[in-house]
Protein backbone atom coordinates (compact mmCIF):
# COMPACT_ATOMS: atom_id res chain seq x y z
CA UNK A 1 0.00 0.00 0.00
CA UNK A 2 2.64 2.49 0.85
CA UNK A 3 4.96 1.51 -2.41
CA UNK A 4 2.16 2.52 -4.74
CA UNK A 5 1.17 5.65 -2.78
CA UNK A 6 5.01 6.67 -3.15
CA UNK A 7 4.90 5.48 -7.40
CA UNK A 8 1.50 7.76 -7.77
CA UNK A 9 2.72 10.84 -5.81
CA UNK A 10 5.87 10.34 -8.08
CA UNK A 11 4.50 9.97 -11.35
CA UNK A 12 1.76 13.45 -10.37
CA UNK A 13 5.51 14.94 -9.66
CA UNK A 14 7.32 13.96 -12.60
CA UNK A 15 3.88 14.97 -14.88
CA UNK A 16 3.61 18.30 -13.21
CA UNK A 17 7.50 18.80 -13.81
CA UNK A 18 7.25 18.02 -17.38
CA UNK A 19 3.81 20.41 -17.97
CA UNK A 20 5.87 22.89 -15.67
CA UNK A 21 8.92 22.96 -17.76
CA UNK A 22 7.14 22.57 -21.61
CA UNK A 23 5.21 26.20 -20.44
CA UNK A 24 8.19 27.97 -18.23
CA UNK A 25 10.46 30.47 -19.32
CA UNK A 26 13.02 27.75 -20.90
CA UNK A 27 9.99 26.04 -22.89
CA UNK A 28 11.22 24.23 -26.08
CA UNK A 29 10.95 26.14 -29.19
CA UNK A 30 7.89 23.72 -30.41
CA UNK A 31 5.96 25.94 -27.76
CA UNK A 32 7.25 28.99 -28.60
CA UNK A 33 4.94 31.76 -30.44
CA UNK A 34 6.32 34.37 -33.40
CA UNK A 35 4.77 37.45 -34.66
CA UNK A 36 6.15 36.40 -38.05
CA UNK A 37 3.60 36.01 -41.07
CA UNK A 38 2.53 32.50 -41.89
CA UNK A 39 3.59 31.84 -45.72
CA UNK A 40 -0.09 32.08 -46.93
CA UNK A 41 -0.68 35.41 -45.29
CA UNK A 42 0.49 38.38 -47.54
CA UNK A 43 0.64 42.03 -46.26
CA UNK A 44 -1.70 44.70 -47.73
CA UNK A 45 -0.13 46.59 -51.09
CA UNK A 46 1.39 49.81 -49.85
CA UNK A 47 -0.91 52.56 -49.09
CA UNK A 48 -4.29 50.48 -49.51
CA UNK A 49 -4.69 49.11 -45.58
CA UNK A 50 -3.84 53.17 -43.83
CA UNK A 51 -5.90 55.10 -46.77
CA UNK A 52 -8.87 52.60 -46.11
CA UNK A 53 -8.88 53.21 -42.38
CA UNK A 54 -8.54 56.91 -43.07
CA UNK A 55 -11.73 56.73 -45.04
CA UNK A 56 -13.59 54.62 -42.40
CA UNK A 57 -12.42 57.30 -39.54
CA UNK A 58 -13.69 60.04 -42.02
CA UNK A 59 -17.17 58.70 -42.28
CA UNK A 60 -17.25 58.07 -38.49
CA UNK A 61 -16.62 61.60 -37.95
CA UNK A 62 -19.09 62.69 -40.51
CA UNK A 63 -21.62 60.97 -39.21
CA UNK A 64 -21.07 61.54 -35.46
CA UNK A 65 -21.12 65.72 -36.58
CA UNK A 66 -23.83 65.32 -38.45
CA UNK A 67 -26.09 62.76 -36.30
CA UNK A 68 -27.11 63.94 -32.54
CA UNK A 69 -27.65 60.70 -29.96
CA UNK A 70 -26.85 57.45 -30.44
CA UNK A 71 -27.46 56.74 -34.17
CA UNK A 72 -23.96 58.82 -34.65
CA UNK A 73 -21.74 56.58 -32.02
CA UNK A 74 -19.11 54.64 -34.45
CA UNK A 75 -20.19 51.41 -32.70
CA UNK A 76 -23.87 52.38 -34.23
CA UNK A 77 -23.31 53.88 -37.35
CA UNK A 78 -20.55 50.56 -38.07
CA UNK A 79 -23.49 47.92 -37.21
CA UNK A 80 -26.45 49.98 -38.67
CA UNK A 81 -25.32 50.35 -42.15
CA UNK A 82 -24.58 46.99 -42.26
CA UNK A 83 -27.87 45.76 -41.27
CA UNK A 84 -29.15 48.00 -44.01
CA UNK A 85 -27.30 46.91 -46.21
CA UNK A 86 -27.84 43.42 -45.64
CA UNK A 87 -31.39 43.91 -45.63
CA UNK A 88 -31.33 45.49 -48.88
CA UNK A 89 -29.47 42.32 -50.30
CA UNK A 90 -31.89 39.88 -48.60
CA UNK A 91 -29.82 38.23 -46.03
CA UNK A 92 -32.36 38.45 -43.83
CA UNK A 93 -30.52 36.07 -40.99
CA UNK A 94 -27.38 37.98 -40.78
CA UNK A 95 -29.35 41.17 -40.76
CA UNK A 96 -31.32 40.13 -37.65
CA UNK A 97 -28.04 38.35 -35.81
CA UNK A 98 -26.05 42.07 -36.44
CA UNK A 99 -29.79 43.98 -35.54
CA UNK A 100 -29.11 42.13 -31.85
CA UNK A 101 -25.91 43.27 -30.93
CA UNK A 102 -27.12 47.15 -32.65
CA UNK A 103 -29.57 46.61 -29.88
CA UNK A 104 -27.20 45.76 -27.30
CA UNK A 105 -25.03 48.41 -27.81
CA UNK A 106 -28.32 50.97 -27.00
CA UNK A 107 -28.35 52.01 -30.70
CA UNK A 108 -31.65 53.64 -32.07
CA UNK A 109 -34.23 51.34 -34.02
CA UNK A 110 -36.01 53.54 -35.61
CA UNK A 111 -32.91 54.97 -37.28
CA UNK A 112 -32.36 51.53 -38.99
CA UNK A 113 -36.52 51.70 -40.48
CA UNK A 114 -35.56 55.26 -41.74
CA UNK A 115 -32.29 54.56 -43.42
CA UNK A 116 -33.77 51.55 -45.12
CA UNK A 117 -36.97 53.57 -46.14
CA UNK A 118 -34.63 55.94 -47.35
CA UNK A 119 -32.40 53.35 -48.95
CA UNK A 120 -35.82 52.23 -51.03
CA UNK A 121 -36.63 55.01 -52.05
CA UNK A 122 -33.17 56.46 -53.54
CA UNK A 123 -31.76 53.06 -54.26
CA UNK A 124 -33.55 52.63 -57.48
CA UNK A 125 -30.22 52.50 -60.11
CA UNK A 126 -27.63 51.27 -57.25
CA UNK A 127 -26.01 48.48 -59.08
CA UNK A 128 -26.73 45.14 -57.43
CA UNK A 129 -22.79 44.25 -58.68
CA UNK A 130 -20.86 47.63 -57.42
CA UNK A 131 -20.85 47.10 -54.07
CA UNK A 132 -19.26 50.72 -53.28
CA UNK A 133 -22.41 51.98 -55.25
CA UNK A 134 -24.54 50.38 -52.09
CA UNK A 135 -22.04 51.20 -49.58
CA UNK A 136 -22.18 54.96 -50.81
CA UNK A 137 -26.06 54.87 -50.50
CA UNK A 138 -26.20 53.05 -47.46
CA UNK A 139 -23.97 55.81 -45.76
CA UNK A 140 -25.83 58.86 -47.20
CA UNK A 141 -28.84 56.96 -45.97
CA UNK A 142 -27.68 56.76 -42.96
CA UNK A 143 -26.42 60.72 -42.39
CA UNK A 144 -29.31 61.98 -43.74
CA UNK A 145 -32.44 59.08 -44.20
CA UNK A 146 -35.23 61.97 -44.41
CA UNK A 147 -33.30 63.51 -47.68
CA UNK A 148 -36.23 63.91 -50.22
CA UNK A 149 -35.30 60.94 -53.16
CA UNK A 150 -33.87 62.37 -56.62
CA UNK A 151 -36.73 63.36 -58.88
CA UNK A 152 -37.24 60.52 -61.43
CA UNK A 153 -35.24 60.17 -64.52
CA UNK A 154 -37.15 61.66 -67.67
CA UNK A 155 -38.49 59.06 -70.05
CA UNK A 156 -36.70 58.54 -72.55
CA UNK A 157 -37.41 60.80 -75.77
CA UNK A 158 -39.98 59.34 -78.50
CA UNK A 159 -38.80 58.86 -81.56
CA UNK A 160 -39.67 61.01 -83.85
CA UNK A 161 -42.13 59.81 -86.63
CA UNK A 162 -40.79 58.90 -89.98
CA UNK A 163 -41.62 61.24 -92.67
CA UNK A 164 -44.07 59.46 -95.16
CA UNK A 165 -43.23 60.37 -98.52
Amino acid sequence: MFHRSFSVAGGLCAALFLLAAATGPLAPSAFAQTNDAKPGDKAPAAGQEPAKEAQRVDEFAEAQHALSGPAGNPECVWLGRRVVSLLWRDDLDTAFRHLDLYDRFGCPAAHIQASFRCLILHGSNIDPKAADTLNGRVHACWINPLAPPPPPAPPPAAAAPAAKN
